[in-house]
Formats: C-alpha cells, structure tokens, sequence
C-alpha cells in the first residue's frame, strides 16, 4: 500500500511528503502537540477507540481537528427493487449470502455511520456529525450531505461488490468461482440474476452489463477538536 502511495505522489511533486506504517493508536514517531490534522477514511471503525483518543488527544495540537469518514454499502439510486436485494443479501446470515462473513464490530460501525464513535466529553469540542442516506427516487433524491456517486456500468458493480471483505471471506470458506472465471457462478452471479429478474429496465439492455447506472453510499463524516 505504501509503494503503491509512493508512485502516485513523486518526490518532485510533493517534496514534503513521506509515509509511515503504524497503528493508528501508536504513533510513536510523531511528537506532542505536533500534528494539525488527522484524517480517516474508511478506516476508523476499525480502531480501538479507548486507545486511540488518549493517542489523538497527545499528538494534536490545541484546536487540532480529526476527521473520520466512512461509507456504507451503495445504492442504486433509481432501483429500489435492484437496491433491496442487495442489501438483503448483504445482512443475511445464511452460508451463501454475505452477512456472516463480515468482520465485527466494525462492518455495524460503518452501518451506524460511525455513531458509536464518540470522542471523550471534556477532552474534545465543537463535535460535528454530517451524514448521507441515499434515497430510490432518483440521484439526490436522498437525506443529508452527499460525498460519494458514481455512473458505472452493471459489470463494474459487480467487481465492486467482489472487492468487498465479506465476499473474500465467503469465497474463501466456499471455494465458488464466478461464471466468467468457468465456475459454476458465484453469490454476485446470484445476486445479479435476481435483480435483473427484479428490474426490467435491466432486462431491455443487449448486452446487459454493459448497461450503466447511478449509484451514491450513504456515509457518516465525524469532525471534532481538540481542547
């Protein structure tokens, strides 16, 4: 990840940049109240928050700010019939769907758009939560501040959905592989063909994986300062 960060960011572009590999909650290369901004994407439900405060609080400086966001699974946007399968196969526990196979209790942090991460009363100030809940009726059609959409063809949601962790783990544990690899087709294979059974529109499309949709992801923003 770190190599990968580098050959996008070159030295003569960004002189004052390097990379370090740590955990969040020990970032012992860093000095007190050193660092104005801290940043989390799609990370932070994954921190042991009783550690991780006392260590922000250190390494912040006064009126320093951390901001950690996150972002659950997407919508389709104008499908809501599309969007329901999804989500029921995504929080089913049954083996072959995919609920089961996500790790604890982070994947329910995301859903909860990180509301269960609080940072410490009296240490921290001027907490702010700024959250998106896509709707069905359209692009923007849903409730709060949107961050995060994309046009994408059916094909590229389906590479989407295969890079989710849940799925690694279910294929792991199964050993199915998808149609177009010869197998027999997998839970995204699935998936698809009951949404495209669901969805007519899908239907009319010649080649329908190639047909193009609207997405967003509902997501939570966490901003706070240290006092």
């Amino acid at each position: 990840m770190i190599e990968q960060a580098q050959s996008s960011t070159s030295h003569e572009d960004y002189p004052n940049l390097t990379f370090r590999k740590s955990s969040a909650e020990s970032l012992t290369f860093l000095e007190n109240e050193s660092v104005d901004l801290v940043v989390a994407g799609q990370a932070a439900h994954w921190f042991d928050t009783t550690v991780l405060f006392p260590e922000m609080g250190r390494i912040l400086r006064k009126s320093g700010t951390l901001a950690f966001w996150g972002y659950k699974d997407h919508v389709f946007v104008d499908y809501p019939r599309a969007t329901k399968i999804l989500h029921e196969y995504a929080s089913s526990n049954d083996e072959r769907s995919l609920g089961s196979y996500w790790s604890q209790p982070g994947r329910s942090k995301v859903e909860n758009k990180y509301r269960d991460i609080e940072p410490p009363l009296g240490k921290w100030k001027d907490v702010q939560r700024i959250e998106y809940e896509p709707g069905t009726s359209g692009p923007k059609t849903g409730e709060g501040t949107m961050f995060l959409s994309r046009r994408m063809t059916l094909g590229d949601c389906m590479n989407l959905i295969r890079t989710w962790s849940s799925y690694s783990a279910w294929k792991d544990k199964l050993q199915i592989n998808k149609r177009s690899d010869g197998g027999e087709g997998d839970v995204v294979d699935e998936i698809f063909d009951k949404m495209r059974s669901a969805e007519p529109d899908w239907q009319k499309h010649e080649v329908w994986m190639e047909k193009e949709v609207e997405i967003e992801w509902g997501s939570g923003l966490l901003l706070a300062r240290r006092r």
